[in-house]
């Protein structure tokens, strides 16, 4: 029985490293990149997903209708819902992006994305780990921003690989134990470092940090090291230090050291937990918004969940639209809209400042997001 469970988990296995091998040899000869300036008209596709989501990306929609006003009028722009990317939906048709969501997603050119829920067990994959391996959306971008204690950081996280590619394919010997599995291809880390240090030359940034646990992952995250370092060759005006990530979850909560850091390239785990204690420092998740970029389609998001205990509290109306806005600038600067982008991010520096008129804090003693989603346009 034993034997049988093992032959059958190798055979599994075998199919999965045919399946990536693929992918990589893919990722080689994909070299074709959106450019945003030459279309005639971009597409904007709003998915509001779960739980508070639909809340506070109506919100979001509604900053984005104010300020691209003149090319929306004008057909430049389009703003196009896409429904059915729910947990119910997703259920039903046991699909984590049902294909006729998928399609239409892939009819856009970028996406306004809210939190979608997550199933814990089973089978069902988490639709954001579809998403970005479906449109190839490979460097996640996360600014933090603190300019007062000297914090400017951005986070590139590996988007389409690590443990999340694999996330609901491991093997299992039954009552006796289970594998799951991480994939780091040479395309793919080469990929996610170029971009960080493309932003680092860019932005005049003097400091990339390498974050892995190459000592201890020695195959995976070594390899995702040396190619950063080798990457690193072709910039030569930048430095390239290497961090282990549970030293660098310390630093980044030590007030004497965490200003030297900024610009970061992790694995997709490492990323996914450092940039939430990021954002954090910077005054919670509710206030970070995420990039996903690939080089045809790129998917802007709030970094939280979907918050299900606040919808059935009946507090959905008081979810802080904030992530999803400063998503939507995020949105705005990758299609080259950076006049806009820049009203966008003053208004939500007055909106959120020292001297703000009004506070969203989950609960009634608060403002709603619709009523703090009036008070920016107030300021744009």
């Amino acid at each position: 029985m034993e034997k049988n469970s093992i032959e059958t988990a190798v055979e599994q296995f075998r199919q999965l490293l045919t399946e990536q091998v693929a992918r990589a040899r893919r990722m080689e000869g994909e070299k074709t990149v959106t450019d945003f300036a030459s279309l005639d008209r971009i597409v904007i596709g709003l998915i509001g997903g779960d739980g508070i989501g639909p809340i506070i990306t109506k919100e979001a929609e509604k900053v984005l209708r104010c300020l691209l006003a003149d090319d929306i009028e004008a057909g430049k722009v389009v703003l196009r819902t896409i429904d059915g990317l729910t947990i119910e939906n997703r259920m039903a048709q046991g699909k984590a992006i049902p294909d006729d969501v998928l399609a239409a997603i892939k009819s856009c050119d970028v996406l306004l994305k809210g939190p979608t829920t997550t199933l814990k067990g089973g089978t069902l994959e988490s639709a954001n780990v579809t998403m970005r391996r479906e449109l190839d959306l490979y460097a996640n971008v996360r600014p933090v921003s603190l300019p007062e204690q000297g914090i400017d950081w951005t986070f590139f996280r590996e988007n389409t690989e690590g443990e999340y590619v694999l996330g609901s394919r491991g093997v299992e010997i039954p009552d006796t134990l289970a594998f799951d599995f991480k994939v780091t291809t040479d395309a793919g880390t080469e990929r996610i470092a170029r971009a960080a240090f493309e932003y680092a030359r860019k932005n005049g940034k003097k400091n990339v940090a390498i974050v892995t646990k190459a000592n201890i992952m020695k195959k995976t995250d070594g390899k995702f090291s040396e190619i950063c370092h080798k990457v690193a060759e072709n910039y030569p005006e930048i430095t390239a230090e290497d961090w282990y990530i549970d030293i660098m979850t310390a630093k980044l909560v030590n007030e004497k050291a965490r200003s030297r850091f900024e610009v970061f390239v992790l694995p997709n785990l490492y990323g996914d937990i450092i940039t939430d204690e990021a954002a954090q420092i910077q005054g919670g998740v509710g206030t970070a918004g995420s990039a996903n970029i690939g080089d045809r389609w790129a998917m802007f998001e709030a970094i939280h969940g979907s918050a299900p205990r606040m919808i059935e509290e009946g507090r959905g109306d008081y979810a802080d639209p904030t992530s999803m806005i400063k998503a939507a600038e995020m949105l705005l600067r990758h299609i080259g809209k950076v006049k806009a982008a820049d009203r966008l991010a003053a208004a939500l520096a007055v909106c959120t400042g020292p001297e703000a008129k009004l506070r969203v804090t989950g609960s009634p003693d608060g403002a709603t997001g619709a009523e703090f989603a009036a008070y920016l346009m107030e300021n744009l």
